[in-house]
């Protein structure tokens, strides 16, 4: 297969090659360091604050281009290859003149301090390339990964309503069109289907279009370290300072972008899905999912951190993992040219400990629908509504038979041991039994028995014990209509 060694993408107007850098090089780094785009700011460096939110632009298979609110900060360099980067610089008019956020900005006094400006600009700009109308929860959603601690949020909102009100003429909206149009033919210039490989003093850096090659790439080298959307290996670079000879991205293998149903009715989601691009689709089939994962970090990280990603990470305390427990979901495993299935509850063995041998990837997940007609609610417990660690989380979903007794019940937990796990205890003391208050507290106490929570940072051993049997009381409540 024909491979180059080139990493090539535009930062406004410029066209930027890089053919030898450090692998975990981040792009927050390259920005202010190597390329003198200091309105990018560094403030938590960890993708929680939003201070260095940039814009990027990619091109889809279909043609469209595709805007997301990134956090250069944990972000690489090297996976980034044929985008159209915007940053701060980038915002003003070709007369020098500010942009009509900046300028609405300036109207509501949307600024004190100012560190944080520029990304909330940033983010701002993609909701206007991408929202077709002003809706205040939509915009709190895109705001929800850029932090203010000295302004606040209600003076953004009222700048942002007046653009949508009395600025997008018809002038801009042209303007607009043209930008974009200009940004298309650039990234088509762009596209190819070759794999990349950079070797340079510092260690090796691969991009693979192909899967077949990424397969054999990774059984070969399987000590590489495997970056999907980088949330977390970000974190690893910027806070644990760990430094990597060779880095694998998978954000270019077309294969791993795929969301399809399969013959035996299983909604299948590649390694390379969005938790952003998954939650239209996740929320038309389980709609009680859309607000547990609006409460999943913040736009920018949501806009690049993978389902498969968040689960091959194993976290104990991950988002994702009871979700798709509870919907008695799928790995597709693959090793070489060797493929199995393996039920995700079954992938996690102990803390830190997978069911996945040396140079074994994720290819997708896939999700049976016929969980779609059970009952369902999500829960995530955590300090802050979005952009925080999660406490815990409890995902629920109950099937009846035609008597009314509950035929099937799953109930899964993340944040109560070591792995996100089934209260298989608690399961047993509700199935074929009629859903009532003593089936309720009977599963609540055991619970015990399936949980030994730790106490940690966050919470308590009892606090978190509590919590669950909470939960599972307001899944009885919302279910039943009886008020405890």
């Amino acid at each position: 297969m024909v491979e180059r060694n080139i990493i090539r993408f535009y930062v406004g107007k410029q066209l930027c090659e890089l053919r030898e850098f450090t692998p975990h090089l981040t792009l927050l780094e390259w920005l202010r360091v190597h390329y003198g785009r200091t309105g990018c700011k560094e403030g938590c460096n960890e993708g929680d604050c939003g201070a260095c939110t940039v814009c990027i632009i990619h091109k889809t298979d279909a043609g469209d281009l595709q805007w997301k609110a990134v956090n250069a900060c944990i972000a690489l360099v090297g996976s980034l290859d044929s985008v159209q980067i915007f940053t701060i610089e980038d915002v003003k008019k070709t007369d020098g003149s500010l942009h009509i956020i900046q300028q609405a900005m300036i109207d509501h006094h949307g600024s004190q301090c100012g560190f944080c400006t520029p990304g909330f600009i940033m983010s701002m700009l993609v909701y206007i390339a991408t929202e077709k109308k002003y809706d205040v929860e939509r915009l709190s959603q895109a705001l929800s990964g850029n932090l203010c601690r000295c302004t606040g949020y209600s003076p953004m909102k009222k700048a942002m309503a007046e653009i949508y009100e009395q600025k997008l003429t018809q002038e801009y909206l042209s303007s607009f069109q043209a930008m974009e149009e200009t940004v298309k033919k650039r990234l088509q210039q762009l596209e190819d289907k070759q794999n990349i490989e950079i070797l340079g003093v510092e260690g090796r850096f691969s991009a693979p279009y192909h899967s077949d090659f990424f397969a054999h790439l990774y059984q070969t080298h399987p000590d590489a370290l495997l970056v999907a959307g980088g949330s977390d290996v970000g974190l690893w670079i910027t806070k644990k300072l760990q430094k990597y000879v060779h880095i694998i991205v998978l954000n270019r293998v077309a294969d791993f972008k795929v969301i399809s149903l399969t013959k035996d009715q299983s909604l299948f989601m590649g390694a390379g899905v969005t938790f952003k691009q998954a939650l239209p689709v996740l929320s038309d089939y389980f709609p009680a999912l859309r607000d547990f994962f609006y409460q999943i970090a913040g736009e920018q990280v949501r806009s690049v951190a993978t389902l498969c990603g968040n689960i091959a990470n194993a976290s104990p305390i991950g988002d994702g993992p009871p979700v798709f427990i509870a919907l008695g979901a799928k790995l597709h495993l693959r090793c070489g040219q060797e493929k199995r299935t393996l039920l995700l509850e079954e992938y996690f063995i102990d803390y830190g400990q997978q069911d996945r041998k040396p140079g074994e990837f994720i290819e997708g997940l896939s999700i049976p629908l016929s969980a779609s007609h059970s009952k369902m609610a999500a829960y995530k417990i955590s300090k802050r509504m979005q952009q925080d660690i999660s406490t815990l989380a409890g995902v629920f979903t109950l099937h009846r038979d035609k008597t009314g007794r509950i035929k099937d019940i799953r109930l899964a937990f993340g944040g109560m041991a070591a792995v996100p796990k089934r209260a298989l205890h608690a399961e047993s003391a509700l199935r074929g039994q009629v859903w009532g208050k003593q089936q309720l507290f009977a599963a609540q106490q055991a619970l015990h028995k399936d949980f030994k929570p730790l106490s940690d940072v966050r919470a308590s051993s009892w606090y978190r014990l509590e919590v669950a049997k909470n939960l599972l009381a307001q899944f009885y409540m919302e279910d039943t209509g009886v008020i405890l």
